[in-house]
């Protein structure tokens, strides 16, 4: 024979009575009078409860008579909450969604005040009972999850206005990116004239660059994916004007409320390497999850580069400066280029080692590898002071930076 399963416990002593007692005389729906009492029972509905509760008062279960004086009715329509909100997300894909409600905090006020009226410390509040509730109808009627922690849609069922808000929630794409071409910004650039509503200057458009990393990542996801906008995440960036070489940079592109989320990946990082035409390439491209948007942001790894200098020096005296600052620390005030938009302090980073590749004819190039968040431009020109030491004043003579290319971001390492 098949083991039978016990019953929820419920102990409906002498005070639980006393206070059903007061809440039987008030005309509570079954929802609302089992919810007076709701964390007994764990298992049992509501409805459930409060028949429970008559009968252990010795009364019959009374018949409807009006509306509810706390819920006003809103528990008898399921039909129609869960018809909208299924309704509400018809035009979008979602396997896993949670539930939320707006009420009206007259309802919820007068629900603490029967609480009170009579005696009952162990209630369930309407918002968390009435969401409970229309996950599990939701799940039937769809053949979704309800999945409160980690959803792919989000209701928000406004009671008193009788409408579904949807959010969609966003995807994440992970991946690293190589970047070949010097004009090409990481991410979208607006124009600073009309902050990206379009002028004269950039041509209607609102960018400063025709077209950004992000963006040819972007696109193509973007369109597939029937989203409203792209967000990058990237761990650090270089500048416009270097190179991103080696097994390229970490990334992860957000796309927001997207309306399709069976992505073919494979098929996509085709598409991207199509779009960006030599320009851009990807690897690894795969879908993830929020949390990796903070490990990119937060990782800190060393980077190596390789820096073309100009400058008239002999090069046993770029031997003998590189050698003096190889392993030392230096300071770093924010430099003039981003002081704009960067707040003005000293940082302290390390030039972890240096070495001359080559040089002749007023050129030479180096290979570096430094701490994150160093400076290699102002290192190698000095920017008038603001980096002490730097290889200029090391050397006595002016230099400039020709070219920068990131070598490699050294993530992996333990």
């Amino acid at each position: 024979m098949p083991e039978e399963t016990a019953a929820p416990t419920f102990p409906i002593d002498a005070p639980v009575l006393e206070s059903a007692g007061k809440a039987a005389a008030l005309g509570l729906c079954p929802e609302c009078f089992g919810r007076c009492f709701g964390q007994f029972g764990h298992g049992l509905t509501n409805p459930e409860r409060a028949a429970r509760l008559w009968a252990a008062l010795d009364r019959p279960t009374p018949p409807a008579e009006g509306p509810c004086p706390l819920c006003e009715g809103l528990f008898d329509r399921w039909e129609t909450w869960v018809t909208r909100t299924v309704a509400a997300a018809a035009d979008c894909e979602w396997h896993r969604f949670s539930c939320g409600s707006r009420w009206d905090p007259e309802l919820l006020a007068r629900e603490e005040m029967i609480w009170t009226r009579v005696g009952s410390s162990w209630g369930e509040s309407a918002r968390g009972a009435f969401n409970r509730e229309l996950g599990k109808r939701v799940e039937a009627r769809s053949g979704a999850a309800g999945s409160p922690d980690d959803p792919e849609i989000v209701f928000l069922v406004d009671l008193p206005a009788g409408r579904v808000d949807v959010t969609r929630m966003p995807i994440y794409f992970g991946g690293r990116y190589r970047k070949l071409d010097r004009t090409l910004p990481q991410t979208r650039w607006p124009c600073r004239r009309c902050q990206g509503r379009g002028c004269e200057t950039c041509g209607g458009t609102g960018k400063t660059y025709p077209t950004s990393v992000e963006e040819l990542i972007g696109e193509p996801l973007l369109r597939a994916s029937g989203g409203s906008a792209t967000r990058f995440h990237g761990m650090g960036r270089e500048d416009i004007d270097a190179r991103m070489l080696g097994s390229g940079r970490p990334f992860v592109l957000e796309i927001r409320s997207p309306r399709t989320r069976s992505i073919d990946v494979a098929d996509m990082a085709l598409q991207i390497r199509d779009a960006a035409a030599g320009r851009v390439e990807v690897d690894g491209l795969r879908v993830c999850d929020a949390a990796e948007v903070l490990r990119v942001k937060e990782a800190s790894p060393t980077k190596s580069y390789r820096v073309g200098v100009v400058g008239e020096v002999p090069l046993p005296k770029v031997n003998e400066a590189l050698a003096f600052v190889a392993g030392r620390a230096i300071a770093q005030r924010t430099p003039t280029r981003v002081a704009h938009r960067r707040s003005d302090r000293v940082r302290s980073r390390r030039i972890l080692s240096a070495r001359l590749v080559e040089g002749g004819e007023g050129r030479f190039t180096l290979d570096l590898r430094a701490e994150a968040g160093t400076y290699i431009k102002e290192w190698v020109e000095g920017d008038g002071g603001r980096t002490e030491p730097n290889l200029s004043q090391l050397l006595g003579v002016p230099l400039t930076v020709e070219f920068l290319d990131v070598l490699e971001i050294h993530d992996s390492e333990k």
